[in-house]
């Protein structure tokens, strides 16, 4: 009776920490869109904490790693950036050794090159072919990830002109990659990635002079999440300015 018990008992604790794994998909969700960083950072530190990770949750953690990096660069916090893209890094390692969903894999190795660069400019000679060598295999793995398209308009985005960079082109790789997200209606509701690549094309095409297209953009993601800080405290009424003037 006591061995049923306990059994039970160690049942209903995976259970509780399947809920709870479950559940950090909306916790980051909701730090991403009131700019609740140290929310989003405990959710990464615990499941970093974790022995035992599946592919699956190894995978979801790299992504929640790269959304927080990116934030720490934005705020030129170096020393965490490089401390979570090393982290990033050994877990798309053994991913990649496990041959799970190569095309995630190099999309994320692509994006984590690129913080590099954003670190430390003077190494995009070095680190920059690294990032488009991975982006372009996340794409031929498998051409209807929009994650890889994303990488891939991200490098268009942040090279230089002068390096061969284009605003032009970084918009039709977003664009790609926004309809092929969008095929799947179920996946985006309460997902942080899409609502950032909209917001990537709203940067993008205020980058390109086109305030209105930007303007739209910016009104839809207000439609479909009101509650988004940035967009509502910081770009639109930004976007808004520029009409203005």
């Amino acid at each position: 009776m006591e061995r049923k018990i306990y059994i039970v008992l160690i049942f209903s604790l995976m259970m509780l920490s399947e809920k709870i794994t479950g559940n950090d998909e909306l916790v980051i969700y909701n730090a991403y869109i009131m700019n609740d960083m140290q929310s989003w950072k405990r959710v990464i530190d615990r499941i970093q904490k974790q022995e035992r990770k599946t592919n699956e949750l190894r995978l979801s953690l790299v992504n929640y790693q790269y959304g927080y990096i990116g934030w720490c660069i934005g705020i030129h916090n170096e020393e965490e950036a490089k401390n979570y893209i090393s982290l990033a890094m050994e877990h798309l390692a053994v991913l990649e050794k496990s041959n799970y969903k190569l095309s995630m894999v190099y999309a994320y190795k692509s994006a984590m090159y690129g913080y590099e660069i954003g670190l430390s400019i003077i190494r995009a000679p070095f680190v920059g072919p690294k990032s488009m060598k991975y982006a372009e295999q996340a794409v031929k793995h498998d051409q209807v990830n929009p994650f890889a398209y994303v990488q891939m308009g991200n490098i268009e985005y942040y090279i230089p002109s002068m390096f061969g960079g284009s605003v032009k082109d970084a918009i039709r790789y977003f664009l790609k990659a926004k309809a092929l997200m969008e095929k799947n209606k179920e996946a985006l509701r309460q997902n942080w990635n899409y609502l950032h690549l909209l917001t990537i094309i709203a940067q993008a095409y205020t980058d390109a002079g086109d305030y209105r297209t930007a303007k739209a953009y910016y009104e839809f993601i207000l439609k479909t999440e009101p509650r988004f800080q940035w967009i509502k405290d910081e770009l639109y009424p930004q976007i808004l300015q520029q009409f203005k003037n």
